[in-house]
């Protein structure tokens, strides 16, 4: 059975719940809250999991990258080598581990798969003593590079599940168990901070809430009222100016560097994922066949690295650097009915996407090809009538209203459902996914949509889409 700390510290890569987050932290500090603090932080906990009895439809885990076990299989069964189903078939180092093994056997190797070029022919294999039909060599050939592949895959899909945790939370998934258990109150809070971080996003207009709520304050109090809170690991979490001028030079500069570190790591893949196809940077909407998933979750990563990476600079009185080299924000990609809602409304492009249009990509500017500087930034910002340092194109964003905890929303692609069944339902049934509603369960569906289950409002769909 395990503990309510290892509860905790097991929520930061996932998307549990504030409600259940709030009530693992009553079982964490129990008697050590005040009645005013446990009466808040109860509000949220008493619509938990655990003591409502009722979960939500949605996934409380981030999606992970299939492992290779179907790949390795093959490869077993082709090689008569059972042993190797025991390997971790979700680690890409073991899954080329494999391969290089059982390509030693056919003269396979991993830098040359390619089924039409790289093959032995008859005399070579001969020359390596291969007793094999064309077939049989041919289908371990395959196996092989179909196992590398996956591998290549696997390892993409592991980086990016890892942009995925940045982009939402910072570095809080990366704290060790050791030192998160060291300091329950720090963990408190970052575990709850981090819930709320992790929050999906509902499709609206205003934006999304301030994720630091009432609870949220609450714990992070209590750590500044304990003289052995371990600051640095809040900032990991919540890089804030009040949190980083605890910190040393040394600490400050080591989180500036990691951040810098990410950032150029996201421009690179945003790079990648640019030049091939490039969007229409005036408007970032979705067109069919853009990747936006990937797009948008770097872009986030990339976006959360700059921020932090700004805020660290602000807290070393460093912001000067901006004035040689200052790399823009990076815009999401937009749903087309959402992008009609925001016309309709009068709202029109949004005007950070305008700066970012005007200004070169910051992959350019990171990589030396191009020069964007604090003067520019600021004239792109004046231009379209925004106030650079406020809306964090210059400095980190500043500090809103302290939100109050509301109940977590039931969503089916960013919709408030009002039931976690019909949830669930119309989830399943394909609605608001932007392709067609399966038959077997339209009816169902129509019936849930009439009887008022939608409780925000929806934008409408552009004319021909």
């Amino acid at each position: 059975m395990t503990t309510p700390i290892e509860d905790l510290h097991a929520t930061l890569d996932s998307r549990a719940r504030p409600e259940d987050v709030a009530d693992l932290v009553l079982q964490l500090l129990g008697d050590r809250l005040d009645p005013t603090e446990k009466a808040v932080i109860e509000r949220a906990a008493w619509l938990s999991v655990r003591r409502e009895g009722f979960p939500s439809s949605m996934s409380t885990q981030f999606a992970r990258p299939v492992g290779g076990a179907s790949q390795v299989e093959a490869a077993a069964r082709l090689f008569e080598r059972p042993e190797w189903i025991e390997v971790d078939t979700d680690d890409p180092h073991e899954l080329l581990g494999v391969a290089g093994e059982a390509g030693a056997e056919i003269g396979w190797v991993v830098d040359h798969r390619d089924f039409k070029a790289d093959r032995l022919d008859r005399e070579a294999r001969a020359g390596l003593g291969l007793d094999l039909s064309k077939r049989q060599y041919n289908r371990r050939f395959r196996a092989l590079g179909r196992l590398a592949d996956k591998a290549d895959r696997l390892s993409d899909g592991h980086a990016l599940w890892r942009l995925v945790l940045i982009g939402r939370s910072g570095f809080a998934s990366t704290v060790p168990f050791e030192r998160f258990s060291a300091d329950p109150y720090a963990a408190a809070f970052i575990a709850y901070f981090t819930a709320r971080r992790n929050m999906r996003r509902e499709f609206s207009l205003s934006g999304r809430e301030n994720p630091f709520d009432e609870i949220a304050q609450i714990l992070l109090a209590r750590c500044e009222a304990s003289p052995s809170t371990d600051w640095p690991m809040i900032a990991l979490a919540y890089g804030k100016p009040a949190v980083l001028a605890r910190l040393d030079d040394a600490q400050r500069g080591e989180l500036l560097g990691r951040w810098s570190a990410m950032m150029r790591e996201c421009a690179e893949r945003l790079e990648r994922l640019w030049t091939p196809r490039p969007f229409d940077r005036t408007a970032m909407i979705v067109r069919r066949g853009d990747d936006s998933s990937t797009w948008n979750t770097v872009a986030q990563a990339y976006n959360a690295a700059r921020a932090g990476w700004l805020a660290c600079l602000q807290s070393m009185a460093a912001l000067h650097l901006l004035d040689a080299a200052c790399p823009g924000k990076v815009m999401r990609l937009m749903a087309a009915d959402l992008a009609q809602w925001h016309k309709q409304s009068g709202a029109g492009v949004d005007p950070d996407t305008k700066v970012w249009a005007a200004l070169p990509p910051p992959w350019d500017v990171l990589a030396g090809r191009a020069l964007s500087t604090r003067a520019d930034v600021t004239t792109a910002c004046r231009h379209v009538g925004l106030d650079p340092l406020a809306t964090g194109w210059l400095a980190p964003t500043t500090r809103h209203a302290i939100a109050a905890f509301r109940p977590t929303p039931e969503l089916v692609h960013g919709v408030t459902i009002a039931d976690p069944v019909w949830a669930g339902l119309l989830r399943r049934a394909g609605v608001f996914s932007g392709k067609r509603i399966k038959p077997e369960l339209a009816k169902d569906a129509t019936h849930g949509l009439a009887a008022g289950v939608v409780t925000s409002d929806l934008p409408i769909r552009p004319e021909g889409g």
